[in-house]
């Protein structure tokens, strides 16, 4: 069975920042591609970052040079370090892991505020 969690959602003022982690458990971490997605309020959900198994990242254009996703095989857990953050990432922020299968988090809020 296949699991998937992420933490780390939370509040900050602009121009703060969070690291959102997910972990999973079930599946051979190191072959999926693994990403973050986030969903706010009358919006599609978009995909924000992701990683392939070989370490090929994409950033969506709203937070290139901003965000940084990374993973650790080893602990079956990927990152998206979120700098600089704005009003406009406030959003439900979803884990996304496919190859074979696609399994998706719980979600984690993240509210950008002053």
């Amino acid at each position: 069975q296949v699991q998937v969690a992420e933490s780390g959602g939370g509040s900050v003022q602009p121009g703060g920042s969070l690291r959102l982690s997910c972990t999973a458990s079930g599946i051979i971490f190191r072959l999926y591609i693994v990403g973050w997605y986030r969903q706010s309020p009358g919006k599609e959900r978009e995909l924000v970052a992701q990683i392939t198994s070989g370490g090929s990242t994409y950033y969506g254009d709203s937070v290139k040079g901003r965000f940084t996703i990374s993973r650790d095989n080893p602990k079956n857990t990927m990152y998206l370090q979120m700098n600089s953050l704005k009003p406009e990432d406030t959003a439900i922020y979803y884990c996304n892991i496919r190859r074979v299968g696609n399994y998706w988090g719980q979600g984690t809020q993240v509210t950008v505020s002053s």
